[in-house]
């Protein structure tokens, strides 16, 4: 055998791979990254052009010498399927265009849709408004297409839209022609599921309506990186409207539309609220309409069973119990929420907060900012999920915060009939760990079957109640 390789001759059967059907070998270069399945090309003159019989292309234009060698490469990519009259399922993109570069992308865009692609994902790292390039009518009636993401593109008027298999929506930084627009891109795709918008201030979007019959993941919200007019934006003209009634999950992450309409929202799970989230303009001293919008848009949300929610939106809910009762949230189990001290006053709002949560198990609040003073939490009445269902609660403390910690601790500990868990954790403080987990384990613990952890910047320490 040794004898054998120092003479170069190969085992028997020799290079099996490359007995293998042109078409079965494209199928094996699909798994690999079409850079590598690129460079396969050199093993022989039968390689030579193996690669361009895959049915998938993901290239980023940065991997390339300059955008004329990337159009070039994909050029023939596509010159390729056409004359070997193939189809070419999944189209991505990832683009740097500079302001002489030639305009690609629309006629790339439709000669995938009319060869039947099912996956289409075009972006930019940045292109500048004014050179977006306009996508072409024939995508809006592709009838294989099952996802799309479409990022600094020009959406233009159409007349009509046939979409009939798209599950995945995710449109990103892109103008519009108008509402209309995009609102019957939305409503006419009759099997989507999965929907995403980021908007940018200069869309031409003032009202955007997302009326859906099959949605059930909906993620909205504004990319402010690239607007320059952000602080003299009229915000006021901005109008959301939503209305899903198989939705499941909604995150707003950065949503600024001042004025939101929801409706309809009965299957409901989770809600994100990420960022700064408005529901009126203001965060505070709301006159009787943006009152009525967000007593409105809380009673819409109030069957979800988990929440997440920023500092931002804690706010408003702060604010708003100053006027009125929160609405009961008789289905949720899990919140997860974000409070800057400063301007929450959390310790006087908790147990009433928690009585609007009668079924909740799971909480964690992470803390910033430390307040003037900390008063003991007034108990005129336990709510009712500490006496049946908190099973776990956790508390972090960030930005100096650490002094409530124990308040918060000493309140969940003394109340909480049932709870089987209670972490506490902070960053960049002078506390120590072991006298920390000595205080907890001298609180007077209504649940005698309690887990206690304790996670400071030095150790992490476990004990029991």
């Amino acid at each position: 055998m040794e004898e054998r390789k120092a003479k170069g001759i190969r085992p028997a059967g020799g290079d099996m791979i490359s007995k293998l059907p042109d078409a079965l070998i494209s199928q094996i270069l699909m798994y690999l990254p079409t850079k590598e399945a690129v460079r396969t090309s050199v093993l022989s003159s039968r390689w030579k052009s193996l690669w361009l019989l895959i049915s998938e292309l993901d290239l980023d234009s940065f991997e390339f010498p300059d955008y004329n060698a990337f159009a070039s490469f994909i050029d023939k990519f596509l010159a390729f399927s056409r004359e070997e009259e193939s189809c070419v399922h999944k189209l991505k993109l990832l683009i740097m265009k500079r302001k002489r570069d030639q305009a690609c992308v629309r006629r790339w865009i439709d000669f995938v849709a009319t060869r039947r692609v099912k996956h289409l994902d075009v972006g930019y790292r940045y292109v500048s408004r004014k050179r977006f390039e306009v996508v072409p009518m024939s995508l809006f009636i592709c009838e294989t297409l099952l996802s799309l993401r479409l990022n600094r593109v020009l959406i233009g008027s159409f007349e009509s839209v046939s979409l009939p298999r798209l599950k995945t929506l995710c449109l990103d930084n892109n103008a519009y022609a108008n509402d209309t627009g995009l609102e019957s891109l939305i409503s006419s795709c009759p099997v989507l599921e999965d929907l995403s918008i980021f908007r940018r201030l200069d869309d031409n979007v003032k009202v955007l309506r997302v009326h859906s019959q099959t949605i059930t993941s909906l993620k909205l919200g504004f990319d402010r990186g690239g607007d320059h007019g952000f602080f003299v934006f009229d915000w006021d003209s901005l109008w959301l409207f939503v209305d899903a009634p198989r939705l499941k999950y909604l995150t707003f992450e950065q949503e600024l539309a001042p004025n939101k309409v929801i409706s309809n929202l009965g299957s409901l799970v989770k809600v994100c609220f990420v960022d700064i989230v408005r529901i009126t303009y203001s965060f505070k001293d709301f006159n009787l309409s943006e009152l009525q919008m967000v007593r409105n848009f809380f009673n819409g949300v109030s069957r979800v069973r988990e929440m997440v929610i920023s500092q931002d939106m804690m706010e408003i809910m702060f604010h708003y119990m100053e006027l009125e009762t929160f609405p009961q949230f008789c289905n949720l189990s899990c919140l997860e929420a974000k409070v800057c001290l400063r301007r929450v006053k959390l310790l006087e709002i908790l147990p009433t907060l928690l009585e609007s949560f009668p079924s909740l198990k799971s909480i964690v609040l992470d803390v910033t900012h430390n307040m003037d003073d900390t008063p003991p939490i007034t108990v005129s009445f336990v709510p009712h999920c500490l006496l049946s269902s908190l099973e776990f609660v956790e508390i972090k403390s960030r930005y100096e915060a650490e002094f409530v910690l124990m308040e918060l601790a000493r309140y969940f500990a003394e109340n909480s009939v049932i709870l089987k868990k209670l972490v506490m954790s902070w960053e960049r403080s002078k506390l120590k760990e072991d006298d920390v987990l000595r205080d907890l384990l001298a609180l007077s613990w209504r649940s005698s079957t309690c887990q206690i952890e304790v996670s400071g910047p030095h150790k992490r320490l476990v004990g029991a109640s």
